[in-house]
């Protein structure tokens, strides 16, 4: 089964120009999306039933990017529109999950998962399963986006110049927020680096052991800390943030069973 949909995925991001940077970005990052739900759920020794369904879920989360880029030329939500409810109506209510062959039984879960997965926060009214799934995607999710902002480089994945980003000072309230320990809103990234440290803060959100070791594991994290700024104000709070990861770090490892 996995190899159906692994080839109707394929089928489906062949009409994209992978040639482009950011669509190979986002073929690239689904399948590891996919892994990485895995091995998450994996981790909570789910029956292989469910496993599967998480990795099902991470192959189909991100499906409304690629038409998200080529009718916005951007991958930013606040200046497009929310890839995760557009891809999950490009599935639902537009019937491109036919093309997958998913069993029915799982729609609920799947469109659920794939609805919350980039949200600020879970809505209130799921019940356990739900919420276990949606996390699933969401830490996965997370992990993954450290390494497509270091191998794709922040300047091209911002819509911004190398000198634009070295230069631009950060929002007080998105640094509050990463010093608070949570995730930055959209709504309060102002500029270039604003939307760094908002994909540094990201880690603070990871839910489950495992991510946490993952994320540290993978080394991205600490790469995107090493990025060096022009603006003296700027580096001093990245040197302050990189503390801050120093000790998430240490702490997933200790947690981790």
């Amino acid at each position: 089964m996995k190899d159906k949909i692994c080839t109707a995925f394929k089928d489906y991001v062949s009409s994209y120009d992978l040639q482009d940077t950011k669509i190979r970005l986002k073929y690239v990052h689904t399948g590891r999306v996919a892994a990485n739900c895995e091995q998450i759920a994996r981790s909570l020794v789910l029956s292989p039933e469910d496993v599967f369904l998480a990795w099902e879920i991470g192959m189909l989360h991100d499906i409304g990017r690629f038409e998200q880029l080529r009718r916005y030329d951007t991958f930013i939500d606040a200046d497009s529109i929310d890839h995760a409810a557009f891809g999950a109506d490009l599935l639902f209510q537009d019937g491109l999950i036919r093309r997958f062959e998913a069993d029915t039984s799982r729609y609920i879960m799947i469109e659920t998962a794939i609805r919350c997965h980039s949200l600020y926060r879970l809505p209130e009214g799921l019940d356990e399963r739900e919420t276990m799934f949606c996390q699933i995607i969401r830490d996965a999710d997370k992990i993954d986006i450290f390494r497509a902002n270091y191998e794709t480089g922040m300047a091209a994945l911002y819509n911004v110049t190398e000198k634009e980003l070295a230069d631009s000072a950060v929002t007080p309230e998105v640094y509050n927020a990463f010093c608070e320990g949570h995730a930055v809103l959209r709504s309060l990234k102002k500029t270039p680096i604003d939307h760094l440290i908002g994909h540094l803060s990201l880690m603070f959100e990871l839910v489950y052991p495992e991510s946490r070791l993952l994320a540290v594991e993978q080394g991205y994290l600490e790469k995107l800390f090493q990025f060096s700024s022009r603006n003296p104000e700027t580096q001093s709070i990245l040197d302050a943030a990189e503390k801050k990861y120093r000790e998430f770090a240490r702490e997933a490892v200790r947690l981790h069973p």
